[in-house]
């Protein structure tokens, strides 16, 4: 049974990490009436789980890999609790939980790792991971885009330049919308590209995942871009410095790309 409820754990992880972005990034507070209640089942079911199976094991100390990255996340899911209910910040959420996620994801597979048996199942997790992934960099390309666009008809406004060719570029109030949604909605597809190719990774080459400079550097991506996200909201940026913020994800983005011709996670053989 105790498998059972780390799968239901690992579902309710995954539902307070989504519902997580529009209640911190996206300005929809609403959705914190999912996140947080979420987060508690996941919590409850995860702690009823390590229970019965050091219960079963005869000890109380996790033994192995996957019982200490499963008591991991859950205390990391129990910190992030103990922030909301005494500084009212769901805001740690969008680090704790997908983490809490990714820690769970490998015991909640079991033993034998049933869900990519398969291999129609693993071509689908590893479709899902490069589309999710190809998504974000699309969306990070337009932003930069944007925001060019933005220094360039900024600069036109000012010189009072109404050169012909130059004319189609829109107003400067919907470029840097449109920069700013780009980034918001590279995020999730950013999220979920990576969380699919973890399952994948950690199927195919166990805790030595964790240790892959591909890997390494695609999360400090993740938690850059993050970063980045909080600063232009917070901030508001515009011109010049919306493009260093574009450029700097999309950088990143690419010594990401490029670290796939030092990464062993990305050797294995396809299905």
């Amino acid at each position: 049974m105790s498998l059972i409820w780390l799968r239901v754990a690992a579902v309710l992880y995954g539902a307070a990490s989504i519902s997580a972005l529009p209640a911190v990034l996206y300005g929809r507070p609403g959705w914190r009436r999912i996140c947080v209640p979420a987060a508690v089942g996941a919590f409850f079911f995860h702690f009823v789980s390590m229970s019965e199976m050091l219960w079963a094991a005869h000890h109380w100390a996790p033994a192995g890999m996957r019982e200490i990255g499963s008591l991991l996340a859950l205390l990391i899911c129990a910190a992030f609790l103990l922030v909301v209910a005494l500084y009212g910040a769901v805001s740690f959420g969008l680090f704790a939980l997908p983490f809490s996620l990714l820690l769970v994801l490998g015991p909640a597979m079991g033993a034998d790792y049933w869900p990519l048996h398969s291999p129609l199942v693993r071509s689908g997790w590893l479709l899902l991971h490069i589309s999710a992934l190809l998504a974000a960099y699309a969306a990070l390309i337009f932003s930069l885009l944007a925001s060019l666009l933005y220094l360039i008809q900024e600069k036109r406004l000012k010189k009072k330049d109404d050169i012909g060719f130059l004319t189609w570029i829109p107003p400067l109030e919907t470029l840097g919308r449109i920069a700013s949604a780009m980034l918001l909605a590279g995020f999730p597809f950013m999220t979920v590209g990576l969380l699919a190719g973890s399952v994948i990774a950690q199927k195919s080459v166990g805790p030595a995942y964790f240790l892959d400079p591909k890997v390494l550097l695609s999360f400090g991506m993740w938690a850059l871009y993050l970063v980045l996200l909080f600063v232009q909201r917070s901030a508001g940026l515009r011109g010049r410095r919306a493009v260093y913020l574009s450029s700097l994800a999309f950088l990143v983005a690419l010594s990401v790309w490029a670290a796939n011709q030092v990464s062993t996670v990305h050797r294995f053989p396809a299905p």
